[in-house]
């Protein structure tokens, strides 16, 4: 075995899912024509180690012995906050958008009552 073949053989062994489930899953979402490059592979798979590493750390925090799906519910919700939030700040992003046109559209109208009462006086 070559240098590069053991280099190989170490990360295969290190990762914490099958490479070709996680590509899978990403080709689902991506255009047809991109390629993924055998690190970003490897990120991902790492990546959601990770995830998988902070639910199961969370789910740990209960005093019970087995775990059920309700556990899992209760541990994983922390991430789904965090994508509420995200759709919440996008959406009240889009809110102040609009009272800004408002705005803007009430000082232009408030300037020509300005002019006509100079006008007038």
């Amino acid at each position: 075995m070559t240098e590069t073949e053991n280099k190989k053989e170490e990360v295969k062994e290190k990762l914490a899912f099958p490479e070709a489930s996680v590509v899978r899953v990403m080709r689902r979402y991506l255009d047809k024509e991109k390629m993924i490059k055998k690190d970003v592979k490897i990120a991902m798979n790492k990546w959601l180690e990770e995830m998988c590493a902070k639910v199961a750390k969370e789910m740990n925090k209960v005093p019970y012995v087995m775990m059920t799906l309700n556990e899992f519910r209760n541990a994983k919700k922390i991430f789904d906050d965090i994508e509420e939030l995200d759709r919440e700040k996008k959406r009240i992003l889009a809110h102040l958008d609009a009272i800004k046109k408002d705005i803007e559209r009430l000082e232009r109208d408030l300037g020509k009552v300005e002019e006509e009462v100079k006008e007038m006086i």
